[in-house]
């Protein structure tokens, strides 16, 4: 099986490096420092305990240079899936799959407008990782990976899950995809957010009291969110369930911290901001939600006149 990695940042290159043990990998991404130095040295995974395992993997930013591709998996920002899916229609075989790996809602409705419903499809993962620097990554979290079926897809989607056992993912299937989205759903709000504005890896926020209540609140709008939509979620206690991500993933720097580190556009809009949409058609109120996607555009706003440190 061919695999393509739409998005290799932090995400995208771990599932690209432990994929490369089951099959043929390329990653696809923008970002030319880290694929040249994909290209020139290899893609350089720091495991959980500290160890280091250096890949050669093959890495691109050009979509016209790859090969039919039975498999692509999406982990760009949300706001490029519409380029990403236009990317990943010109190398995708016939009867191949998209499948987005993405935080936040609405991206596979996204993907199958470009690409038929019949080659979409979506899951969640509770892997985390920090990109360390180009061709450098850090796996700093890890747990299920939960995938989306459908009669049409289910005969295909059986070798990708077969394929990602075989690179040691643990896999679960499912046939309520809102469900398992809304689930990872709730812990990127509870914890993105607050790791962006507080600049603090997810541990600390279970040490800070004022943010582990900011969190409590932001969960629990989302859980009420939930049930006015009438989502079951995949656990029966969502803010403990965000606060075992969150110590399970201590030194984990959120993609939304990453993004604010760096200057660049976050997920707030699909994330927190999701929240505040579905209340507002459910008739939830969401305060604390609609004050983070506030601070965290605030802060995007900021970027250029921020001061960073005494001076």
């Amino acid at each position: 099986m061919h695999i393509t990695i739409v998005g290799a940042g932090a995400m995208g290159s771990l599932f690209g490096a432990k994929l490369s043990v089951a099959a043929r990998v390329t990653l696809l991404d923008p970002w030319i420092e880290h694929v040249r130095a994909v290209q020139d040295h290899g893609l350089t995974i720091v495991g959980l305990d500290g160890s280091e395992m250096n890949l050669p993997l093959t890495a691109t930013s050009d979509p016209d240079t790859v090969s039919e591709a039975d498999l692509g998996i999406i982990f760009v920002k949300s706001h490029a899936t519409q380029e990403a899916s236009q990317w990943v229609s010109r190398f995708l075989a016939d009867d191949g799959l998209a499948l987005t790996l993405q935080n936040g809602v609405g991206n596979a409705d996204t993907i199958s407008h470009v690409l038929g419903r019949d080659r979409a499809v979506a899951g969640v993962t509770s892997h985390g990782a920090t990109l360390l620097g180009p061709g450098r990554v850090r796996h700093a979290g890890q747990g299920p990976t939960h995938l989306g079926t459908r009669p049409e897809v289910a005969d295909r989607l059986s070798r990708v899950v077969r394929i990602l056992r075989e690179a040691g993912f643990e896999v679960h299937i499912s046939e309520n995809l809102e469900s398992l989205v809304w689930s990872k759903l709730l812990i990127n709000v509870g914890i993105n957010p607050l790791t962006a504005i507080l600049r603090v890896p997810n541990g600390e926020l279970l040490n800070i009291p004022s943010a582990r209540v900011l969190m409590s609140r932001a969960v629990a709008e989302a859980e009420a969110v939930c049930r006015a939509k009438g989502i079951e979620l995949t656990y029966s206690d969502p803010l403990a369930r965000v606060e075992d991500v969150a110590r399970a993933t201590a030194a984990n720097r959120s993609s939304m911290l990453q993004d604010v580190v760096r200057g660049a556009p976050t997920e707030i809009e699909v994330i927190n901001g999701a929240v505040v949409e579905e209340g507002h058609r459910t008739g939830v109120d969401t305060p604390v939600n609609s004050c983070l996607v506030e601070l965290v555009r605030a802060l995007e706003d900021s970027y250029q006149v921020r001061v960073d440190a005494p001076g």
